[in-house]
């Protein structure tokens, strides 16, 4: 076995075990006492003697159900567990060189829906969920609790995480009773050991590029389509053949320009780079554990060498944390904690959004990126989006965070034995700023031609700016301070275990522009089990928000827990050789949720002040006899209402817990929420109810239930083979039953009531129109009995969509939600890794379904940007023409100039977003203390959907990319 502790006793000398299982160290006489500990065996002592050579074998822990597990506010032994609690290793966490922890959490663990929407550096961390959305109107990701302080989970590195959980159910989540209600992530941070100073050595290069981008046809192609289109629209065409046949030549890239924008403004690839160093040691006074990392990663998107300035996109992060323990008596130690990071990043002076939207609206004839004799051009005003991304300055940020916490634990066992007390002090501090320097370049209408010289012929069409100007500035700043007090009980009488715990705490969150947020509240659990077999607990949380009126601030959230460990049973000695964990367990709780959007302390009438109250006088004496002199006065601005509340959210579960052969191991659980009291604006109220703004209320209800499932199977096979395997699986679906909406809309087909929260919203399409559906196919006259089209005329090969509401007339009355929702509700994962002797291998897959994006944009169909706008993706052919009318095509008929028929957000446009990703490969090699890796992230993705990555969030894909990423690493430890 390699990683071996082996400790002479009574001393801090020690070594660790080789891959060998061999160790050698110096011991002073006979009597010396050797301990030898690894984790999840039991600890050994051997006393030396007179032998020189040792040879040990360690045992298993006697019992998987005494492990620890970390649940709210403390640990429990895993046989006392009833909530729903899953744990991931920190291994799995340090995937590729991500810098955001949130992008390596989907598929990994059961219940967590996770989804990268972009690759930008800084600007890449995945949007998450616990078992889904249960709220159309309130905060719906997480509790993130870092050493049980809420802090932000993209803020760590993965290197400094000793234990990661997710808290799923109310039986888990109730003793954070009003912040609860969306889950719970719980991270510790590493602890020190008693020991030698023991260091870890990573680091890491990758190479990175795209996974997949929108692909557009060549100029050339792109003028043959038009002229296509022009020539079916029966219009002149808008490029000859003397110039389609010139662009083709490349005869003059001056004059006859071929630009794919996309990859003038972005790079093929990029590199970024990890190290990591931990330090980890201490004696039994005191143990310590350093550990710090820097990351630095460079982005995709082009710059100007030339430029004495640097609009490229890059990111530096420094991160270090520093955790002490004293035992500063043998019942009393103190944790001290101090951590942070700094981190620089770099960008162009705009949105990158926006230049890949820039980039999209730019035909590739227009004109070059720049030209040969230097200048720039631009057409008609329109933007060129080679000199946005590289000629008009940068924009730096830098953040920075300091996180201190010191934690003082009493064992109280002079009182009686197993009782404890703990009381915890935090302080975090944040500061950002940003700087924005631009500056415009000299811009030229595109070349007309040649002079006699050669020489190319421009005009300037405006002027710009010599040097960087200041944008804009500011500095931002946010602190945290933090309290918590708490009591906690355990011990053992016999066949009876009891565990239970009282706490206090309380919370402020300062950002400087507005009135603290702050929470204060207590928390309980009262945990009993009978004979390892009965389990029963009772959990509370009773604490309050800020934001309410004084009478509403505070609630109670109870939860209860049954467990029944069957395979502990007396019936069941026969099969455990097989049977080696059988698990029942249910829960019921309340819990809530107080990060609502909307107006803050809405319980408050508000009163403003407004110039729109006219007079027949000008304010100074003088009349007028208009009576239109606008004076400043008050009006009644928000309507109080004292009786807001929070969101409250009761969740019911019933999980199993299977273990087979002490290798296979399932959890599956059934979940169901009921959300009620979303707090939103009323939107059903008439206007002779006074109200110039509408009031908020606790209106809305969401139902959301589904299953979670993760099946792990690991085995040593003799000495020199490990298998594990590992699959994950989390549906959850969620439906609006009341929620306050527009008389015109309540109990119709436009209503939401019923619906997914956020589904998609459009027409309803029929497919395409045929010739049979026109009396007259020339003037565009649809047969009698079909409804008219108010957004364009029509003809054979546009969408037909259906009238909902029968009045003749399709418009956007005809409008409603058309089911899907861009958040997928199954996510789900599995990978194998396996070892023999010192080689590992290891892979990883994750996949979504059911998740649906509305495609499209102004100029997505070719022609329908007001004619020779935009480009053409190269699926183009996919289209419906009168030599081949399909209705199975992706485009629908193209014309010359905007069809608004076509471009409405309809279900034509609605694609499937599910996809199949290879998310990780990694071959490592193990020599002596060193570990040789190289892995892959984001290699293959499988999907039905083919024009750009399916996960990113762009109706057009015109986003900052996923990234793939190829890395070369080596880790070593002494």
């Amino acid at each position: 076995m390699v990683g071996v502790t082996v400790l002479l006793k009574g001393t801090s000398q020690g070594v660790t075990t080789d891959a060998e299982g061999r160790f050698f160290i110096d011991v002073p006489d006979k009597k010396s006492v050797l301990s030898f500990g690894f984790v999840g065996y039991q600890t050994q002592e051997i006393v030396v003697g007179s032998r020189i050579n040792l040879h040990v074998i360690l045992e298993e822990q006697v019992s998987e159900l005494d492990e620890v597990v970390v649940v709210g506010y403390g640990t429990q032994r895993k046989l006392s567990v009833v909530g729903a609690v899953e744990g991931l290793a920190p291994k799995d966490l340090q995937i590729g060189t991500n810098r955001s922890l949130s992008n390596n959490l989907a598929g990994q663990l059961s219940g967590v829906i996770a989804v990268q929407r972009t690759g930008e550096p800084g600007k890449d961390n995945s949007d998450f969920w616990i078992r889904g959305i249960s709220t159309f109107a309130g905060g719906s990701t997480p509790l993130v609790l870092v050493d049980g302080v809420e802090r932000s989970l993209n803020d760590m590195d993965p290197a400094e995480i000793e234990s990661f959980s997710i808290l799923k159910d109310a039986a888990a989540s109730a003793v954070y009773g009003v912040r609860g209600a969306n889950g719970v992530i719980l991270i510790n941070t590493k602890r020190g050991e008693v020991g030698p100073p023991k260091v870890s050595l990573r680091y890491e290069v990758a190479m990175s590029e795209p996974t997949k981008l929108p692909e557009f046809v060549d100029a050339t192609t792109y003028m043959e389509v038009m002229n296509a289109i022009a020539s079916d629209s029966r219009i002149t065409l808008p490029f000859s053949q003397k110039q389609i046949g010139l662009t083709k030549s490349r005869y003059d890239t001056d004059l006859y320009p071929d630009v794919d924008w996309i990859d003038a403004i972005t790079k093929k690839h990029a590199w970024n780079q990890r190290v990591n160093v931990n330090v980890n040691g201490g004696s039994p006074v005191l143990r310590y554990n350093v550990t710090a990392s820097v990351y630095n990663e460079r982005g995709i998107m082009e710059r100007d060498d030339s430029q004495s300035w640097d609009g490229s996109t890059k990111l530096t992060r420094y991160n270090v944390r520093s955790n002490v323990d004293v035992d500063i008596t043998k019942t009393t130690l103190l944790k001290i904690n101090i951590g942070g990071y700094l981190q620089r990043q770099n960008k162009v002076n705009h949105d990158i959004e926006d230049l890949f939207n820039v980039a999209f609206n730019t035909p590739p004839f227009v004109h070059p990126t720049i030209y040969s004799n230097g200048k720039v051009a631009r057409k008609d005003g329109n933007q060129n989006p080679w000199a946005l991304a590289t000629q008009t300055g940068y924009q730096r940020l830098s953040n920075s965070k300091i996180e201190s916490q010191a934690s003082l634990e009493q064992n109280l066992k002079f009182i009686t034995s197993g009782l404890r007390a703990r009381v915890t002090f935090a302080f975090d501090s944040s500061n950002a700023s940003l700087v924005r320097r631009g500056k415009t370049p000299d811009y030229y209408n595109p070349a007309t031609g040649r002079d006699d010289d050669g020489n190319l012929i421009m005009n300037i069409a405006s002027y710009g700016q010599e040097f960087l100007d200041h944008v804009s500035s500011g500095e931002f700043g946010e602190q945290t301070t933090y309290l918590e007090g708490a009591v906690s009980y355990s011990r053992e009488f016999g066949k009876h275990y009891v565990d239970a715990m009282l706490l206090y705490n309380q919370r402020s969150y300062d950002t400087g522009e507005k009135l603290p947020y702050r929470n204060q509240g207590f928390a309980g659990r009262f945990s009993y089990s009978y004979d390892r077999r009965y389990v029963a607990e009772f959990n509370f949380g009773y604490n309050g928000s800020e934001n309410f009126a004084r009478d509403h601030r505070f609630g109670f959230f109870p939860s209860v827990a049954v467990g029944w460990l069957i395979s502990e049973e007396h019936f069941m000695e026969p099969a455990r050789d097989v049977l080696s964990k059988l698990k029942l367990r249910g829960s019921y709780g309340i819990v809530g949720n107080d990060r609502i959007n909307g107006l803050r302390f809405a319980y408050i009438t508000t009163l403003g002040t407004n110039n729109g109250y006219s007079w027949g006088t000008d304010g100074s004496g003088g009349h007028t006899t208009q009576g239109n002199v606008s004076h400043t006065g008050r009006w009644e601005g928000h309507q109080g209402v004292a009786n807001l509340t929070w969101e409250e959210s009761a969740k019911f579960d019933v999980g199993l817990e299977l273990g087979l052969w002490n290798a296979l191991n399932l959890q599956a659980d059934y979940f169901f929420e009921r959300r009620s009291n979303i707090f939103m604006q009323r939107t059903n109220l008439p206007g002779s109810a006074g109200f110039i703004d509408a009031p908020w209320a606790n209106y809305g209800i969401v139902e959301n239930r589904g299953v979670d499932l993760a099946l792990e199977f690991n085995k040593q096979f003799g000495r020199d083979w490990f298998l594990s395997l590992k699959g994950t699986f989390t549906f959850a679906r969620n439906k609006i039953i009341e929620k306050d909406e527009a008389p015109t809309v309540v109990g119709t087909y436009r209503s939401y009531t019923g619906q997914s929260v956020s589904t998609l919203y459009g027409l309803t399409a029929l497919g395409l129109f045929t010739e049979a559906d026109f009396a007259d196919v020339e003037k565009g006259i649809l047969r009698e009995g079909l409804p008219a089209q108010s957004y364009s005329s029509v003809r054979p090969g546009d969408i037909r969509y259906k009238d909902l509401n029968g009045d003749g007339v399709i418009d956007d009355q005809d409008m409603g939600p058309i089911g899907g929702t861009e958040t997928p509700e199954i996510v789900y994962g599995f990978g194998a890794s396996a070892r023999w002797k010192n080689l590992d291998v290891s892979v990883f897959l994750q996949g979504t379904a059911n998740t649906w994006r509305i495609v499209g944009s102004d100029v997505f169909i070719p022609g329908s940007g007001s004619g020779v706008l935009g480009n053409i993706l190269t699926n183009y052919a996919d289209s419906w023409s009168p030599d081949s009318p399909r209705q199975d095509v992706f485009y629908p008929r193209f014309s010359y100039g905007s069809s608004l028929n076509n471009r409405q957000p309809s279900t034509w446009w609605k694609k499937s977003m599910s996809f199949l990703r290879v998310k990780t490969v990694e071959i490592g090699y193990t020599y002596k203390k060193c570990r040789f890796f190289v892995s892959g992230n984001n290699l293959f993705c499988f999907a039905n959907f083919k024009l750009w990555d399916p996960e990113v969030g762009a109706n057009d894909g015109l986003i900052y990319p996923t990234m793939r990423s190829y890395s070369l690493g080596a880790s070593v430890t002494f």
